[in-house]
């Protein structure tokens, strides 16, 4: 499915940019051709400027002469050898006098510029195919019409450009969609990462969720079962308080996914309120000292004696530093001490809980904000866990555009740190 996916990206990432390419490649050749023809334009009215000059002095002299010019014809160019020929007629459009192939008597084209591709013609005394371009236009003299001039040049240097550009044009573009396509498969397998990653994760969590359902179902079965069948109404009543506590235990897990599918990402702007963390953690302080999970080890705290508020939720905060010294609780052996500190550290408030237990595993340390991910799972199973509660405290402190840090020695302890924008 993800490399149907990435082929997809990469095939439409290839023909969007590709047309894009074909575009721009279309757009430059047009534009060099206007350009050419441009080019060529100019220096053919130059030089058709020149020879119009010498046809005023011809036409003054027929004048003066008051003889008539006979037709003539000549392989010689009087101004340029790049001109395959020179026509000069009359005001009434008869040809008079040219130089090239042998034109028509009458001018029969428009004036101005055009492109035009003459079955034969003639240069240097050779016949040859090509594309020619013609410009016909009218001298005066002393604002009178005088006669129309008509001169061409090939083409062929230009063509010959042109099919180079195209050739490079050829080359160049098949081999640029096939960088693109190369780097669309590389784009498209980055763009799929994070949503292989999430579905990877979403496979795992589904199994890990379904593992953990089974085990508790299997022993409400069970327990029913043999419940039904017993006579004995002491062992009734056992296996029934045996249903009710893995029932409890089923919605305490449940519960904590709903939570954590509930507030993934930013929490609403809408539903942050002042929250001053000194007032909520003396009461948790107050509560764990009373608490059993508490009586073995010995629990302090160290609060400023100004308050530092935040903007969160208070039920979702506490929950987060509960999660925190209930683990520190569970894995401290008796006699040892676990320390709740808040403090501020620039504009950021600083929730530290301390504990001198049993410390992470170094190779742990990365996983331990993993859903259902347990250091030790026999010692989670007896102590109730699901490997849920650091993921909660992670995914709220997140929900609170914070961060959360830990550092653990093994036989030493472990310090974890929440840290709240002010």
């Amino acid at each position: 499915m993800f490399s149907r996916s990435r082929s997809n990206l990469a095939l439409w990432f290839t023909l969007t940019m590709g047309s894009i390419l074909v575009g721009f490649a279309s757009v430059l050749y047009y534009q060099e051709v206007l350009d050419s023809l441009r080019n060529l334009d100019q220096l053919l009215d130059k030089k058709s400027r020149v020879m119009a000059v010498n046809a005023k002095y011809d036409t003054l002299k027929q004048q003066l002469d008051l003889e008539n010019v006979p037709l003539l014809g000549s392989n010689v160019s009087p101004v340029d050898s790049d001109l395959v020929y020179a026509r000069w007629y009359d005001t009434q459009k008869q040809v008079v006098q040219f130089f090239g192939a042998t034109p028509p008597e009458r001018l029969i084209t428009t004036l101005g510029f055009h492109t035009i591709k003459p079955e034969y013609h003639q240069v240097r005394g050779t016949f040859r195919d090509a594309w020619l371009r013609e410009l016909t236009l009218p001298i005066y003299q002393d604002d009178l019409l005088i006669g129309y001039l008509q001169v061409a040049t090939p083409l062929t240097y230009t063509q010959n450009d042109l099919a180079y550009l195209r050739l490079v044009l050829l080359l160049t573009v098949p081999a640029t969609l096939l960088i693109i396509g190369l780097a669309g498969w590389w784009l498209g397998g980055l763009a799929m990462q994070p949503i292989l990653e999430s579905y990877g994760q979403l496979q795992r969590f589904t199994a890990d969720a379904s593992h953990e359902l089974r085990s508790p179902l299997s022993a409400i079965n069970s327990n029913a079962q043999y419940g039904l069948i017993s006579n004995n109404p002491s062992v009734q009543r056992q296996r029934f308080e045996n249903i009710v506590d893995v029932a409890k235990s089923m919605s305490t897990l449940i519960n904590n996914l709903l939570l954590l599918a509930r507030h993934a990402g930013r929490l609403a702007p809408e539903s942050l309120q002042p929250v001053d963390l000194k007032n909520e953690l003396l009461k948790i302080a107050d509560q764990y000292t009373k608490l059993e999970i508490a009586q073995h080890i010995n629990l302090t705290y160290k609060l400023p004696n100004n308050s530092l508020i935040v903007l969160g939720d208070a039920d979702l905060l506490h929950q987060a530093v509960v999660n925190l010294l209930t683990n520190a609780c569970k894995y401290t052996k008796a006699g040892g001490q676990v320390q709740l500190n808040l403090f501020a550290q620039s504009s950021w408030a600083v929730i530290e809980v301390i504990d001198t237990g049993m410390g992470i595993p170094e190779a742990d340390l990365p996983h331990i904000f993993e859903r259902f991910y347990r250091v030790d799972k026999k010692r989670a199973r007896k102590t109730g866990g699901y490997g849920l509660g650091l993921s909660i405290v992670q995914q709220i402190v997140s929900a609170h555009g914070g961060y959360i840090r830990v550092k653990s020695v093994i036989d030493k302890g472990s310090t974890f740190k929440i840290i709240l924008p002010l």
